[in-house]
């Protein structure tokens, strides 16, 4: 097909702040990546869009299977809190308050009960 252009599980993009490498980066209100190498600030680095990846989250925060995580950009870690924050995904794996890491399906999210 001529219009295909490309698989969109890695994308080359530009943070405005150096990303470390494992670390995520929310792009605009909607596209979030986790940088997949150190990626200075305005210069253009491979971000994971999709997937599981383990990533850091709010201390002392219990976790459940499938509960819908949001990026605190100021903390670079995941938490439950929807005010002012991106969902990013949800968890795969339950992850105790005492877990620094939890595993995040990225992108997969149900839109919220209204």
């Amino acid at each position: 097909m001529k219009n295909y252009r490309q698989a969109g599980s890695v994308l080359t993009l530009t943070p405005s702040i150096a990303v470390a490498s494992g670390v995520g980066f929310l792009f605009g209100a909607a596209l979030f990546g986790v940088a997949t190498t150190d990626v200075p600030a305005n210069t253009p680095g491979e971000f994971k869009t999709d997937g599981v990846i383990d990533l850091g989250k709010t201390a002392g925060l219990s976790v459940n299977v499938g509960d819908r995580l949001f990026w605190d950009a100021t903390n670079k870690v995941v938490n439950k809190t929807s005010a002012a924050q991106e969902c990013i995904g949800v968890a795969t794996e339950a992850a105790a308050g005492g877990a620094a890491f939890v595993s995040v399906k990225l992108g997969a999210s149900l839109p919220a009960a209204t």
